[in-house]
């Protein structure tokens, strides 16, 4: 059984990388009990699922289908390894670091219960970002990291409750599809192909799922074309 390595909240700095001027990118983790709730839409609710987390961002991130994100410890550690650098919980931004869990192999749709009340649903991974390879320092960090396909994952809250460090996590139902975050992410992002795989999985953020049914359209199309492929 996994846990919950640390529980991260924003410290907000300057976001020279965006016009919005301020990011909360930077988490650190916290020695406290913190409330998770759903935030409820993108651009009008809460934002963060976790009490007392920021984001300031909010035409990119957070709201339902990005309440929490989690990223593996041991996804950190393979990091450091080719970056030669000591990487901390919390600084790819996110809210929950997790140790003994394959976050980028969860399926999409299955409910993980963290301590006695709370249940959260992996969404999607996290797509890279000009903060981030700001906030990194690393040349190239987007497409690095895009690459690596171990983008961690956004979770939405199914059943409200409180985490803190040292909480398990069990997975409770898992869907048959099988289609996981790493899968998806290629989908998404290097190989078309799997994107009607991926449609077919409920469960999908709806804003997503209308992206990626117009990235289909338009791939179909082209191939459609003459010289181009097979009509």
């Amino acid at each position: 059984m996994g846990g919950i390595l640390s529980v991260n909240l924003a410290v907000p700095e300057p976001n020279p990388a965006k016009g919005v001027g301020i990011t909360g990118i930077n988490k650190r983790p916290v020695d406290h009990l913190v409330a998770v709730r759903a935030p409820g839409p993108k651009t009008t609710g809460l934002h963060s699922g976790l009490v007392g987390d920021q984001i300031f961002d909010i035409e990119n991130h957070g709201g339902d289908d990005q309440a929490v994100y989690a990223y593996a410890r041991e996804d950190y550690d393979w990091w450091q390894a080719r970056l030669s650098r000591r990487l901390a919980n919390g600084l790819f931004g996110e809210n929950l670091t997790t140790e003994g869990i394959d976050v980028n192999g969860a399926v999409i749709g299955e409910r993980w219960r963290i301590g006695p009340e709370l249940v959260l649903q992996p969404t999607f991974g996290r797509i890279p970002c000009a903060t981030f390879q700001h906030k990194m320092g690393e040349p190239r960090w987007v497409k690095t990291f895009a690459r690596a396909i171990r983008p961690g994952a956004y979770l939405r809250v199914l059943e409200p409750g409180a985490v803190w460090a040292g909480d398990p996590v069990t997975v409770e139902d898992r869907p048959a599809h099988g289609v996981t975050i790493a899968r998806a992410f290629r989908a998404y992002l290097t190989e078309p192909e799997l994107l009607p795989e991926l449609l077919e999985v409920d469960g999908l953020p709806d804003d997503l799922r209308a992206t990626l049914e117009e990235r289909l359209r338009r791939s179909r199309a082209r191939r459609a074309k003459p010289g181009t492929g097979t009509a």
